[in-house]
This record gives C-alpha cells, sequence and structure tokens, in this order.
C-alpha cells in the first residue's frame, strides 16, 4: 500500500539542505519514491496556538513502507541524512497511508 511522508521543516543557516537536495532525488528514486509536491511557505490559514509553521514542505509518495524504509537504512546513502539533519531544524516527518476515500477513517472515528 502507498504510504506519503510529509515533510515540515526549517532551513538551517548553511548549505547542507542544499547538498541534500542535490542527490537526494536519486536515492529517492532507487527505492521507488517520488517527490509529489515541494513548497514555500506562503501564509497560515488556521493554527493552533503556539504552534509555529515551517518554512519548505516536500511531500514524497513510496509504494509501500518497506520502500521508505529501505530508503533510510541504505548503506550507500548513509553520509545522505545527516545532510538533512544538520541542514534544517524543528523537521516534522509524518507518514500517512493513502486512501481512497476518508470512510474507513471516519467509521472509526464513529465506532
Amino acid at each position: 500500500m502507498a504510504i506519503y511522508a510529509l515533510n515540515l521543516f526549517d532551513l538551517a543557516d548553511n548549505d547542507l539542505y542544499r547538498q541534500y537536495s542535490r542527490r537526494s532525488a536519486d536515492a529517492v528514486g532507487k527505492h521507488g519514491g517520488r517527490v509529489v509536491a515541494l513548497g514555500r511557505l506562503r501564509g497560515v490559514q488556521e493554527s493552533e496556538p503556539g504552534v509555529e509553521p515551517r518554512q519548505a514542505m516536500v511531500l514524497v509518495e513510496w509504494p509501500s513502507q518497506e520502500s521508505f524504509q529501505s530508503f533510510l537504512e541504505d548503506p550507500e546513502h548513509a553520509d545522505l541524512h545527516p545532510l538533512r539533519e544538520d541542514g534544517t531544524h524543528n523537521y516534522l516527518w509524518w507518514i500517512y497511508e493513502r486512501l481512497e476515500d476518508l470512510r474507513p477513517l471516519l467509521r472509526s472515528v464513529e465506532e
């Protein structure tokens, strides 16, 4: 089942995330991932009090949890992840499963 990795973050004051982004597309593709969307914060429609929005967003579609995990654990890219980690701050990385519609989710709320 496809999953989506939603990455929300602020850029650190260095060049490390730029280095990460130059290499990450090939690394993601190697494991079947596909960048669906990239975004820069344009404004806040609604927010919880005290929750700060992040500057950037990347949404990646993965064929499965296993393909995502293989990306994370690939020894050929062991030096890649520190570029992301040290090139950003306030990083949120959330995984969502693909749903054809919200009915299954709504059923679990109603039960």
